[in-house]
């Protein structure tokens, strides 16, 4: 494929831009749909007058439809985004980027996609539609899936589709509740996946952070001991990487535990647990749910996080967890590449 592409851009050397180009106008409308014109201009960093006639092209190609409501894709639109996305990795570098990491982490599997999230929010959306095709690949018969909180994790939850394969779909949250935005909240993420793809959830009604006294009286409660029987018997673990100082504030961490994450240098946070650039655990937070050493024994867990400025939390929580499928953007995927060059 690499010769084909170089012998187009000798001959062709402006097919490359023109496809890359229309290519992201259909990627964004895919995840927007329906979207207008002028929404897709502002985000696309496009002029109008430029996009009305890259849309009346795409629309000829019966690519578009376009109705009051906005544009979507047509079948014919959605099939061949899924031919072209292999074809525009290959061309933007991004599948070398993938297999460098992967070796580099020695990661199960590296997903990239296009775009930094840190500038252009709706990215995310973009990783979760590439978290949803991994869980599809990986589900089997009968799955119990544990999802934490968190923006990142709820865009996963934006992207999914009703189960075609009849298999039995049931989703936990990972932990308790950050005490944060409901609809960043574990259970409310589990709820809609399960709406979404037409699943089952359980609830977790336990805050995030407990003292040893609470901690030892919630997990004696048979509800919860039930919820925390299916958490520890998982199949598939989706969870996001958070930065630690930010995850911290978020949590209204106590001041002297603030001092400790900060004289650490902890960089990242992953189920109440605060690692160091190396890779060690500085802190931990008391909480209900699913711990470090409970995801040895789960066959699938991916870990869903991006933005160039995530780049040392994803670094430094992956040198601990190997075999983890990454998925990731392009921001943070050259962070992580920088890291390592001499």
């Amino acid at each position: 494929m690499r010769n084909i592409v170089e012998i187009q851009q000798k001959l062709l050397p402006d097919l490359l831009s023109v496809m890359q180009k229309r290519y992201e106008i259909l990627r964004y409308i895919r995840l927007m749909q329906p979207i207008g014109r002028r929404s897709l201009s502002t985000n696309l960093g496009l002029s109008e007058r430029v996009l009305r006639s890259e849309v009346d092209f795409l629309k000829k190609q019966d690519l578009l439809n376009i109705s009051t409501s906005g544009m979507t894709l047509t079948q014919e639109g959605t099939i061949l985004m899924r031919q072209l996305e292999e074809f525009m990795k290959e061309v933007s570098g991004l599948k070398v980027l993938e297999e460098g990491i992967k070796n580099q982490l020695q990661l199960r599997q590296v997903v990239i996609v296009p775009g930094n999230s840190d500038t252009s929010p709706w990215v995310k959306n973009e990783m979760g539609r590439a978290c949803v095709a991994s869980m599809n690949r990986y589900l089997k018969e009968e799955n119990i899936i544990a999802v934490t909180g968190g923006t990142t994790i709820s865009a996963v939850a934006e992207m999914m589709a009703p189960e075609s394969k009849n298999r039995n779909l049931l989703f936990v949250p990972a932990r308790g509740g950050l005490g944060e935005n409901v609809q960043n909240q574990a259970n409310t993420i589990c709820a809609a996946m399960a709406e979404k793809t037409k699943g089952q959830y359980r609830l977790l009604h336990t805050p995030d952070e407990l003292s040893n006294d609470a901690y030892q009286s919630m997990i004696a409660e048979p509800s919860i001991k039930e919820v925390l029987a299916l958490i520890k018997n998982s199949s598939m673990v989706v969870h996001s990487i958070g930065d630690a100082k930010m995850m911290a504030m978020r949590r209204k961490t106590a001041p002297e535990n603030m001092k400790k994450i900060e004289q650490c240098k902890a960089v990242a946070e992953a189920f109440g647990y605060y690692f160091n650039s190396d890779g060690e655990v500085v802190h931990r937070v008391q909480t209900v749910g699913m711990q470090l050493a409970d995801l040895e024994k789960i066959e699938t867990v991916i870990a869903v996080a991006g933005g160039a400025s995530k780049a040392n939390a994803i670094r430094a929580y992956l040198k601990q967890a190997p075999h983890t499928i990454l998925i990731t953007d392009e921001g943070a995927a050259k962070e992580l590449i920088r890291e390592t060059l001499p």
